[in-house]
């Protein structure tokens, strides 16, 4: 069983370390393209143009996250949302029937998300998107002990495609969140934590997996 489970946690670490190649190879094309793009200002202009336009459609049709559904809760402590959760890019404020939410429409820009570790809250259209990206959202409140807080930051730094925030909205003291998938835990040493990182970071819950977790917003 050790075996078995220590040559999966290996696979998993060596599929990351993958995605983060990809993702960093793709930072430097997008670079590449971004130079060559600013030589064309004509064309820029006329593309600024057109994505302006279909920023401003997004905001006047987005209401609310169109995200109905419900929570399942699975012998194993692990909410499941029961139901759609929308993808769409929008700029208007998203109403998220969770807190923290677990999915649904969001802003186009994700939070950085690799292994970082914020000390306000955070914008949940931005949260959201970074879960899109399959990563696993460590949320607190005031109530958490602020030994617990430090633990679970350092177990975020060290780990890719994770995130970590206050959110003193949220029902429980500390709380785990995945794209359609929640829980709380007791405490940082709560084996429950490692669990979940373990099935959702970058989990087959992922909509969009390997994609950026870094070159998004870091405030």
């Amino acid at each position: 069983m050790g075996s078995a489970k220590n040559s999966n946690s290996a696979a998993r670490k060596a599929r990351i370390e993958e995605m983060r190649r990809a993702e960093q190879s793709r930072e430097r094309r997008n670079r590449i393209l971004t130079i060559a793009a600013s030589v064309v200002v004509v064309s820029g202009l006329v593309v600024g143009g057109v994505v302006l336009v279909n920023s401003q459609s997004d905001d006047s049709t987005a209401a609310d996250a169109k995200a109905s559904g419900h929570f399942v809760t699975g012998s194993d402590g692990v909410k499941t949302w029961k139901g759609k959760l929308s993808q769409t890019h929008v700029t208007k404020t998203v109403k998220y029937p969770t807190e923290p939410p677990v999915g649904g429409d969001h802003n186009q820009v994700w939070m950085n998300c690799n292994g970082d570790v914020y000390t306000k809250a955070l914008n949940n259209m931005n949260a959201v998107h970074s879960l899109e990206h399959g990563a696993v959202w460590v949320t607190y409140t005031g109530k958490a002990s602020k030994a617990d807080v430090a633990a679970l930051a350092a177990k975020v730094k060290a780990t890719p495609y994770t995130l970590m925030s206050p959110d003193e909205d949220q029902a429980d003291p500390i709380m785990l969140t995945a794209w359609g998938h929640q829980r709380t835990v007791t405490s940082a040493d709560d084996p429950n934590v490692a669990k979940f990182f373990e099935k959702f970071v970058q989990g087959e819950q992922t909509p969009e997996p390997g994609a950026a977790c870094t070159g998004g917003l870091s405030k």
